[in-house]
């Protein structure tokens, strides 16, 4: 009885003299590619780079119509491209390619420059919301592009002539020029000059197709 009572009085109770502790202890798994790759850090990457424009990739450029004349009637000394103020209906109008700027011609007016006698028709599904086919409508230059390229042609008594229309990356831009009237023999060389040119590029298209 006395060795029973030291037993349970220096050791566990219910255990003999000569029985030992034994301690369990939890054994994680071994870890596994996805623990892995979770627990390790990422490498930080550099973030891709867009490839940087080239030279020469030209904005695409669809011309909607040329004002033929003005070339004809006038010497160009300068050019300026500018965007124009337009409705709804009149760009519309201008995608399917209707439009003459046979007759038009710029005009300075209170500080703006307007282009006056350019006619787009109107647009056939606009309805009531329409716009005038010959309507002034307003250039859109900066103060300082108005100071030196339109003061410069009434200054100097020359004309704003527009070159052409087209859309350039989705908006419509004027080609306007600064145009110096010629004189009727100047006309007849240009004339000449014109139907020498294209008999030349007419003679080179026929040898070329007769070298096949």
């Amino acid at each position: 009885m006395a060795g029973s009572a030291g037993g349970s009085a220096g050791g566990c109770p219910g255990r003999g003299a000569g029985e030992t502790r034994r301690v369990y202890r939890a054994v994680s798994p071994p870890p596994t590619r996805r623990s892995r790759a979770l627990s390790s850090p990422k490498p930080n990457r550099p973030a891709a780079r867009k490839p940087a424009p080239r030279a020469d990739d030209k904005p695409a450029e669809r011309v909607v119509a040329e004002n033929r004349k003005a070339r004809h009637e006038y010497e160009i000394v300068d050019t300026l491209e500018c965007g124009i103020a337009l409705v709804g209906s009149e760009v519309k109008s201008l995608r399917v390619g209707r439009m003459s700027l046979d007759e038009a011609y710029g005009r300075v007016d209170g500080g703006e420059v307007w282009l006056i006698g350019c006619d787009i028709p109107e647009y056939e599904k606009a309805n009531q919301l329409n716009h005038q086919p010959k309507r002034p409508r307003k250039l859109l230059l900066h103060r300082r592009e108005i100071g030196r390229f339109a003061g410069q042609a009434f200054e100097k008594g020359l004309t704003l002539v527009p070159l052409k229309m087209y859309f350039k990356n989705g908006r419509v831009k004027v080609l306007v020029g600064i145009g110096r009237g010629r004189k009727v023999h100047d006309k007849r060389q240009k004339l000449k000059a014109d139907t020498a040119r294209r008999d030349i590029e007419a003679a080179l298209r026929g040898r070329n197709r007769g070298g096949r």
